[in-house]
């Protein structure tokens, strides 16, 4: 820093330019910025590497957001009804018993990406929104060009994505969204995308018990599968539309079970912004998807 460089060389100066450097040094402190807090989210940008994707980020892409804490904008839509919050390692510690304390029914925790990424932070908020009595999930984020959909499924249900009937645990979700890292339908056809897809939740139920819930937007789904019908029988939908009053559901499902309606939201317990979400049902049914008695 110039001023203090100054100030330090021996040897007398004259007064005006001495006055003049404590000035600079009384400036400079007072527009220096305060030390960055720790990020919240990548930083803006379409290329979002390996293990730092996060549920809503290819959503973000897709609408041409960008990826960035900065870029978070839309706000809330329907705050009614069961409420609760996606969050991974992005969102830091966080105080569970206020976000209970906050009106939130419902976590889902990111657990695993790809077949090489655990969130470092998933056993710790897992574990801690379970004893603060929020019904919480675990969630998977897919990058279909880098392994099968039997071993990411794999890989999920050893790494958190189980599920047992507890009052508190809910269905593993398949985040499947926008590539954050490249193509939007990651180099897949429509017919590789749909074998993919079924291959994971094939593998998924069969480590579990329980049919994967799906996470996607209505325009990724209709453009990488085809508008596929073929999993509306088997997998709980989870549209991510944010910012409008009722969400768009893509041709393949015939309603939605969770929706992702806002990226701004403030929850308690929780430092900055996190996803805001809302059950399609009552607390009862909510259980009921979570002890497998729907």
């Amino acid at each position: 820093m110039p001023a203090y460089s100054s100030l330090a060389r021996r040897g007398r100066r004259p007064a005006v330019v001495l006055l003049g450097g404590l000035l600079s040094a009384s400036l400079a402190l007072t527009l220096a910025p305060t030390a960055a807090a720790a990020p919240l989210a990548p930083p803006p940008g379409k290329d979002v590497g390996p293990g730092e994707a996060y549920m809503g980020v290819g959503t973000r892409i897709e609408q041409g957001l960008g990826a960035g804490p900065d870029e978070r904008t839309i706000g809330p839509a329907d705050t009614s009804g069961v409420q609760g919050i996606d969050v991974s390692h992005w969102q830091g510690s966080i105080n569970w018993s206020s976000v209970k304390s906050a009106g939130m029914s419902f976590a889902y925790i990111k657990a695993t990406e790809g077949t090489n990424y655990k969130d470092d932070r998933f056993s710790a908020n897992y574990t801690n929104a379970y004893n603060a009595g929020i019904i919480r999930g675990a969630y998977h984020f897919a990058r279909p060009n880098a392994s099968s959909g039997t071993a990411q499924a794999d890989y999920f249900a050893s790494n958190g994505g189980g599920w047992s009937r507890d009052n508190r645990t809910l269905p593993g979700v398949l985040d499947i969204e926008h590539n954050p890292s490249g193509a939007m339908c990651y180099g897949l056809s429509t017919t590789q995308m749909r074998t993919w897809i079924n291959d994971f939740h094939a593998r998924y139920k069969a480590r579990t018990t329980r049919d994967v819930v799906i996470y996607t937007t209505a325009s990724w789904w209709n453009t990488c599968t085809g508008s596929w019908n073929g999993m509306a029988a088997k997998s709980p939908f989870w549209v991510a539309h944010w910012g409008v009053s009722a969400p768009t559901v893509p041709s393949g499902f015939p309603t939605w079970t969770f929706w992702q309606y806002s990226a701004t939201g403030r929850v308690g317990g929780v430092s900055g912004d996190v996803d805001r979400n809302k059950f399609n049902g009552s607390a009862a049914r909510l259980l009921a998807l979570a002890n497998n008695t729907a």
